[in-house]
């Protein structure tokens, strides 16, 4: 139909992450187009709205930084020329690895976007431990993220005496612990982790020059994460100090805690209602392009319950009935905003 016309908007992203499991992200895509060919095959046409299935570029982050590119480009929260020089550990951009594949387009995402609904898997634990199929997520944590690069001097591991050598290593050690202290002394309340390092020349016998740590926190308290903020570099340059090496710290994203669209939940919600599927309110610990996409128009999410709450591990497991169960509710939720639209809340 016309570009012009309002459009409702669904997917995910189809990246991974190193041994990653088979659910996250795919599973929003391919229910995004099962739901849409329904819909197409179902519904009298032409309709007042467009549907839209989209895969977003980059959410993982895994190879290019900062993660959610392609939906961040979408909300206009970054200019499509800075997320296509993104650049791997090996220097290929994304522009280029786009290109190598046949996926470096020019066409102009959906004019006038009027909601968007991500069916995702939990990647956690709270939807199974209380028996309920479907999470209608309101709002989602806030998160930061660090490259942290330590500076030593490198130096054969032998003859180099301890108290003359300038580990960047054991500067990067004492950052990687004290920040789980922090952590710890929040009861939970502050997640941290460091999941990466990259160690220059990164041999055995040569004491570390160079070490870059790649570090995140995430809290539902914007407050807190501003203290830990502020921390966190603190400890970074103690670390240093105790090495007698020097830090830099540069924070790669920011993304503060906060709400998705309450309209799109309270229509999630009386889906789950009218299908007869229990829901439970929750918010989201892991980062979604729904985030991003939410700066530029209504948007919000739909959980389905993950096995022992594994994921980003080839253990990752739905089962078939509750992918189903996800499914219905996509399908649902998307022919009510195509027919009726979004009211505000």
């Amino acid at each position: 139909q016309s570009p012009d016309m309002p459009c409702v908007m669904s997917g995910s992203h189809l990246d991974s992450q190193p041994n990653g499991g088979r659910f996250d992200g795919a599973y929003g895509v391919v229910a995004a187009c099962v739901a849409a060919d329904v819909i197409r095959r179902s519904m009298h046409w032409p309709q007042s709205r467009n549907l839209c299935v989209v895969i977003w570029t980059n959410e993982e982050g895994a190879r290019f930084t900062p993660s959610m590119l392609g939906s961040a480009v979408f909300a206009r929260q970054m200019s499509a020329e800075l997320a296509l020089s993104s650049t791997d550990a090996s220097g290929c951009s994304l522009k280029e690895a786009l290109g190598l594949i046949g996926y470096q387009g020019s066409d102009q995402g959906p004019a006038h976007p009027e909601a968007y609904v991500e069916l995702h898997i939990e990647q956690g634990p709270e939807l199974e431990a209380h028996r309920v199929p479907v999470g209608v997520v309101e709002g989602h944590w806030g998160t930061l993220k660090y490259v942290v690069t330590f500076k030593g001097r490198a130096a054969h591991t032998g003859p180099t005496p301890m108290a003359q050598r300038k580990d960047a290593l054991l500067g990067a050690a004492h950052f990687v612990v004290g920040l789980r202290e922090m952590s710890d002394r929040t009861s939970g309340e502050l997640l941290s982790s460091v999941g990466r390092l990259e160690v220059r020349p990164n041999s055995s016998n040569v004491v570390a020059e160079t070490v870059q740590v790649f570090a995140e926190m995430r809290c539902t308290d914007n407050t807190m994460l501003n203290q830990a903020a502020t921390a966190l570099e603190q400890l970074a340059h103690h670390a240093a100090q105790t090495a007698c090496v020097t830090c830099e710290v540069q924070c790669v994203t920011q993304r503060p805690a906060g709400a998705f669209s309450q309209a799109i939940a309270q229509r999630v919600e009386s889906t789950s209602h009218q299908l007869g599927l229990p829901s439970r309110r929750m918010y989201t610990v892991a980062g979604h392009d729904a985030i991003h996409v939410g700066k530029r128009c209504p948007s919000g999410m739909i959980f389905v319950p993950s096995v022992k709450g594994v994921s980003h591990h080839e253990a990752e497991y739905t089962a078939p009935e509750d992918l189903n169960n996800g499914l219905q509710m996509l399908t649902a939720t998307l022919a009510s905003l195509m027919q009726e639209g979004l009211t505000p809340a």
